[in-house]
């Protein structure tokens, strides 16, 4: 058995004026991930990002969890280098990223297809050079009325939205441990909120 480690990204952008966007809950999801692991994030010297190198559990299989330091639209510089440096093949990376086309409060599961306009997905595609990962997509929704999606995603969640999104970013974290642990369909099968 080799103990070839899982890439989990959490897509975001790097800095205190990004930290609560909605663009900033693959961060969320990896944060939580390290407190569960009692990991810390250190700057990689390998790549441009915070990586922190764990066990899910004592024994258990080996994570390297990535957050990116080059802007959500070149994130896969920043998991290319890592990939190749721990030998991880593209099956083996499982993105963490907030979806527009999910409704706010859901998660969906996915492996491979399109990249739905989201620039930090189409880098990632590019450098790995296939789509066929793991996604493991936050609903955030669509922005209300004629809002820009682009000025929607780099906004904070909303006070009254805070409570779910706490709930959700560790649901997205049970979803990421259920993937590594027990492997994506059955991951997907539990966690895909049943559409309404």
């Amino acid at each position: 058995m080799t103990d070839t480690p899982t890439i989990v990204v959490g897509l975001g952008n790097p800095g205190p004026k990004y930290a609560a966007n909605r663009h900033n809950v693959g961060f969320m999801v990896a944060d939580a991930l390290a407190r569960r692991v009692g990991g810390r994030f250190a700057v990689a010297r390998k790549a441009r990002a915070e990586v922190c190198e764990a066990r899910l559990g004592v024994g258990g299989p080996r994570v390297i969890l990535v957050k990116p330091l080059t802007f959500m639209n070149l994130s896969g510089e920043a998991v290319g280098p890592l990939a190749q440096y721990f030998g991880v093949a593209p099956e083996s990376v499982i993105a963490v990223h907030d979806e527009l086309d999910v409704p706010f409060g859901e998660l969906r599961l996915k492996r491979g297809g399109g990249e739905g306009g989201h620039n930090g997905l189409r880098s990632l595609t590019k450098v790995l050079g296939t789509k066929d990962y793991a996604r493991v997509r936050f609903g955030i929704g669509r922005p209300p009325g004629r809002q820009d999606a682009a000025d929607y995603v780099l906004k904070d969640f909303a006070k009254a939205e805070r409570p779910e999104v706490d709930l959700n970013i560790e649901l997205a974290a049970d979803a990421v441990e259920a993937i590594i642990e027990k492997g994506f369909v059955l991951a997907q099968n539990t966690f895909n909120a049943p559409s309404s």
